[in-house]
């Protein structure tokens, strides 16, 4: 239906990303919200562009830079560790910063600040002396999941109910073409000056989120309140208490939170070494060093092409069966990527196999955020998406503290002891995570996705 007059308060016109026909939508808000293609492209662009330092530097050649200074023995637990450490900073913080957003007339200035602040110090990562370097991806990581979280709580400003599968899906699908992007910068700077590679993807990213900045438009906060001050901070964190001790008036959200951890716990987990196994791997099948790296590299583009593929099949099943349904198809999945991609490291498979694997694991990987972020907005009340966010990506950085963990003790245990090969003491950690899928997944059962009447469960509760 093609609006020419201005919609009365109730209605949202949302103009659809694939055309310019603005389309007249029932919406919960009680002013009027237009949501123009530009906004919705800008928005998808941003995930493309933070994608590009998750997998350019947490990913693939942050690790890179530690094995070259401590070795290829000691590269497993040292990573793990740093990596803790950075998760440590930014789940300590999370509610709060979610909470704060809340009271904010607007998100952006939040998603803007932490994304300088990662930029700056990405880009410093390898010009500083060794400890600095690591304090400088600490904080350049946490500034990163930072900026996701407030990024992730404005899909409800670029979508609607009937959308947000879709949009969420494309925009962890484009998301995925970062990838492309991170692994390309790398292939053609090479890895033997690190720093200036670093500078490329810090200068990339920087330049991709800028269309977010400028041209997606929030509502805003109707009652903005203080946000820097001692009492905004302790009545946020009093309110984040009573969310956990009032859990009934929020059906599913603490058994979903819970759940996440142990998910988010294994795929993030395997997200950050994937490129220090697949090294591993082909250098066990016989490779040299340089050509295994290469490998490495390949390896990661299978994943990531499929990747992009699956968050378009995902975020259109998510609007036609709903985000619980989809998210346990794709954690089966996900358990079958775990099986299979441990036997490459325990029994050696042919390196062709791993090919299979990475293309099975993108595919699955596009669906654990096509699903689990619309999931999340079921989950929540319209006038506390901030804060919730902040409590979704608070268990998603304790589980990126835990998994890291996990995996340098597995790998101190197996590997670091001279007990298994760098390859097989891998297969052996992929096995120990895959516990963790099955646990979530028993967690979530109970879980549903049907639209909650919040008004009723306050007024019960």
């Amino acid at each position: 239906m093609v609006a020419h007059e201005p919609p009365p308060p109730h209605i949202l016109r949302f103009i659809a990303p694939d055309s310019m026909t603005e389309i007249a939508i029932t919406a919960d808000a009680p002013n009027a919200h237009i949501i123009r293609p530009r906004a919705v492209v800008s928005w998808v662009v941003y995930d493309l562009a933070n994608t590009i330092f998750s997998m350019g530097v947490v990913s693939m050649y942050f690790s890179f830079y530690i094995r070259s200074k401590v070795g290829a023995q000691r590269a497993d637990a040292a990573y793990g560790i740093i990596t803790a450490v950075s998760m440590g900073i930014i789940f300590v913080i999370s509610p709060m910063l979610g909470a704060m957003t809340d009271r904010a007339r607007t998100r952006m200035p939040f998603l803007v600040w932490s994304t300088i602040v990662c930029v700056a110090l990405t880009a410093l990562i390898g010009t500083l002396p060794y400890q600095m370097t690591l304090w400088a991806f600490v904080v350049a990581n946490a500034a990163y999941q930072a900026g996701l979280q407030f990024y992730d709580a404005m899909l409800p400003e670029i979508s609607t109910e009937e959308n947000r599968g879709r949009i969420s899906g494309i925009g962890v699908a484009i998301g995925y073409l970062g990838s492309f992007l991170a692994v390309g910068l790398g292939l053609y700077f090479g890895t033997s000056d690190l720093p200036r590679l670093f500078q490329w993807i810090a200068a990339t990213f920087l330049g991709l989120s800028l269309p977010c900045f400028f041209f997606v438009r929030e509502r805003g906060n109707p009652n903005p309140r203080p946000v820097f001050s001692w009492s905004a901070l302790a009545g946020s964190m009093r309110e984040t208490i009573a969310t956990f001790r009032h859990g009934r008036q929020y059906p599913g959200l603490i058994r979903f939170l819970v759940g996440r951890i142990f998910y988010t716990d294994a795929i993030n987990t395997v997200i950050s070494i994937m490129t220090l196994y697949s090294v591993n791997v082909a250098v066990a099948s016989g490779q040299l060093e340089e050509k295994a790296k290469n490998t490495a590299s390949l390896v990661m583009m299978v994943a990531i092409t499929f990747a992009v593929l699956g968050g378009f099949f995902w975020g259109w099943l998510v609007d036609r069966i709903g985000p619980k349904r989809t998210l346990n198809i794709v954690l089966h999945m996900w358990v079958a990527v775990f099986i299979a991609a441990s036997l490459m490291g325990i029994v050696g498979l042919p390196m062709w196999i791993f090919y299979i694997i990475a293309s099975a694991a993108g595919v699955a990987l596009g669906g654990v955020w096509s699903a689990d972020r619309p999931l999340m907005l079921r989950l929540t009340p319209p006038d506390r998406v901030g804060e919730f966010y902040g409590l979704y990506g608070m268990v998603g950085r304790f589980s990126a503290i835990t998994g890291p963990i996990i995996w340098a003790i597995v790998a101190k245990i197996t590997i670091e002891s001279g007990w298994m090969s760098p390859a097989r003491g891998q297969g052996i950690g992929v096995i120990v995570l895959m516990l963790l899928i099955l646990v979530s997944y028993w967690i979530l059962r109970s879980v549903t996705d049907e639209r909650r009447d919040w008004a009723q469960l306050r007024a019960d509760g």
